[in-house]
């Protein structure tokens, strides 16, 4: 392979992890899933599954943040699905916990069991296919919360473990206590932010077979409106691959996240049905070793050794 072969493309589905359910590799997330508009909640979600999204992700925090109650994207989700019963069976749902407002994070035992306890609650659901720790608590040991994992995981209630926002010192602590496999870890990563790529989370990812969810691939909205000079020059470099591909920005910036060798699952925010259709667009672009480095150079404002 030269510089100009284009990199594998990713395929639409993948394993959630090994030996575990199938999943799109482009998730939906749920940070902004909000409101009361119980039909414009489910055409958001039919709009997914419709786009061959299956994995949903979502949390207990997701609510304080668009004004609303802790807890309101589950209720609200739990809510379209108990209106359609043939909803739940076409999707695998990733929800996380571990964020209290005002403490602000507790993996206790106690708390683990009860967060997770609380999302099945509101989601209405006895099980769901992921559950994460959604920020590191650096007051509990890690055999505490590994051990309540582990209750939730035998009881049926969890089909798996996931972390988000750890290191890969954290990532090692909590394993080295758990009694099944850590499978999934959730980092910020985009074409703005690069990290991942030098502090040892894609590379552990990879030695572990952790799969990676990419929250906020569009930099936190810098990407689809650039407010400052590396944002704009970020984004053009990602137009010239839209263009070729014909799609739009977001979807360039999907398909290099997942170019990754690690193949990184990029969790799409939007909220719009119309954009949401769009999704399938990531898998177009394909990329080249010289054209994926110059993104990420231009990210890092500097030329690569």
């Amino acid at each position: 392979m030269t510089a100009m072969s284009e990199l594998a493309a990713p395929l639409p589905t993948r394993p959630l992890y090994e030996g575990g359910p199938l999943v799109s590799s482009v998730a939906w997330g749920m940070w902004r899933f909000a409101g009361d508009d119980l039909a414009a909640a489910a055409a958001r979600v039919t709009a997914a599954l419709d786009a061959g999204v299956t994995l949903f992700d979502t949390a207990d925090i997701y609510g304080p943040d668009n004004g609303e109650a802790f807890g309101a994207a589950e209720a609200l989700l739990g809510r379209v699905l108990a209106a359609d019963a043939s909803l739940a069976p076409r999707m695998q749902i990733a929800t996380k916990g571990g964020i209290v407002p005002g403490t602000p994070y507790d993996s206790s035992g106690a708390y683990i069991a009860f967060a997770i306890n609380a999302s099945l609650r509101r989601l209405g659901v006895e099980h769901v296919a992921l559950w994460q720790i959604h920020r590191p608590d650096m007051l509990t040991h890690p055999a505490e919360t590994a051990r309540a994992l582990a209750d939730a995981h035998a009881a049926g209630k969890i089909g798996a473990i996931g972390v988000s926002n750890f290191t890969p010192a954290q990532v090692e602590a909590l394993a080295a206590h758990l009694p099944l496999p850590l499978v999934s870890t959730q980092p910020e990563f985009s074409a703005l932010a690069v990290e991942p790529l030098f502090n040892g989370v894609l590379d552990q990812a990879m030695a572990k077979g952790l799969t990676v969810l990419a929250w906020s691939p569009l930099g936190q909205g810098r990407l689809g409106n650039p407010t400052d000079d590396r944002a704009h020059a970020v984004a053009k470099a990602l137009d010239a691959k839209a263009a070729e591909a014909e799609v739009s920005r977001a979807a360039a910036a999907y398909s290099w996240i997942m170019a990754h060798p690690a193949r990184p699952i990029p969790i799409v925010g939007t909220q719009t049905p119309a954009r949401i259709a769009e999704i399938p667009d990531a898998y177009r672009p394909r990329w080249t070793r010289a054209e994926w480095y110059a993104v990420l150079q231009t990210a890092m404002g500097e030329s690569l050794p």
